[in-house]
């Protein structure tokens, strides 16, 4: 049985590097900590800018001389809460063994709506990009010696959370360093299907996180480093795979592309591990 350990407040921005100060009121969050093993912890906290209570699942290297100072790799969900019906990234993480072979601490958040890793324009318990930045980064920071804020954190997804996983770098290009989207619809352009549209509000506010614009704006800063990683796909997706690798071409920003192969859609269809080792590539 999993041992909770007393809980915490903490400070939702006191370390992150964004600069902006919470005010008090939304600087506290309720968290608790259960220890599964000496390689896997569950913090459980309550944000202002979630419905209710969230996870963030945690794997840390337990092999000799572990980093002093480990680089973060966030492994976006794409379903709301524990829900698993496109497999778990937690067995995934455990069997492919990512936390130790690449020195690496993984972590999952979970959200208590459908994740698109945006903020709705009016819903202050629908902040879902606001809530990974201040609470999820500071809390993962404060108990495990990672620095999030240093530019250095990867991001890796897939469908939605793909989506997420660019939007997140290419909205906030000092924070993260490089980002990894298998099988997602990266050429979207209308909150219309998938669940975007409660998390999104509307077409103005979505037009903010689209992808295909966000790239274009960015390109100047992307064309310094290889930032990007796009891999394969199931069936639906491929043809938004395409299109992107075509634009970034275009537009002279370097990344990482695989044009399959085609695997299911699902987290433990073996996908991930390649992934994460392009996002480590120099």
């Amino acid at each position: 049985m999993a041992r909770l350990q007393p809980a915490h407040k903490l400070s939702g921005a006191g370390n992150w590097s964004g600069g902006n100060r919470l005010s008090r009121a939304l600087a506290l969050i309720l968290a608790t900590t259960a220890t599964l093993s000496a390689a896997e912890v569950v913090h459980s906290l309550r944000s202002p800018r979630q419905a209710g209570e969230t996870t963030v699942r945690v794997f840390v290297p337990d092999t000799p001389n572990p980093p002093a100072q480990p680089r973060l790799l966030l492994v976006l969900p794409v379903e709301a809460g524990t829900e698993s019906r496109w497999g778990d990234p937690a067995a995934e993480i455990r069997r492919t063994n990512i936390a130790n072979r690449y020195r690496l601490v993984a972590a999952i958040p979970t959200f208590t709506a459908l994740p698109w890793y945006a903020d709705h324009p009016s819903d202050e318990r629908l902040q879902q990009e606001t809530y990974l930045l201040r609470d999820v980064l500071p809390l993962i920071d404060r108990h495990h010696g990672t620095e999030s804020g240093s530019g250095q954190t990867l991001l890796v997804g897939f469908s939605k959370s793909g989506w997420g996983a660019w939007s997140l770098l290419l909205r906030n290009p000092g924070i993260f360093a490089r980002a990894a989207a298998w099988d997602a619809p990266l050429m979207q352009s209308k909150p219309d299907k998938y669940g975007m549209g409660p998390v999104f509000g509307d077409q103005a506010n979505f037009n903010g996180y689209l992808i295909s614009d966000l790239v274009k704006r960015q390109a100047e800063l992307l064309r310094a480093r290889k930032r990007l990683v796009l891999t394969g796909y199931f069936e639906s997706f491929r043809p938004h795979h395409v299109a992107m690798h075509e634009l970034l071409k275009e537009l002279g920003v370097p990344h990482a592309y695989r044009d399959g192969p085609k695997r299911d859609h699902h987290w433990e269809s073996g996908w991930l591990d390649e992934a994460v080792s392009l996002l480590l590539l120099p």
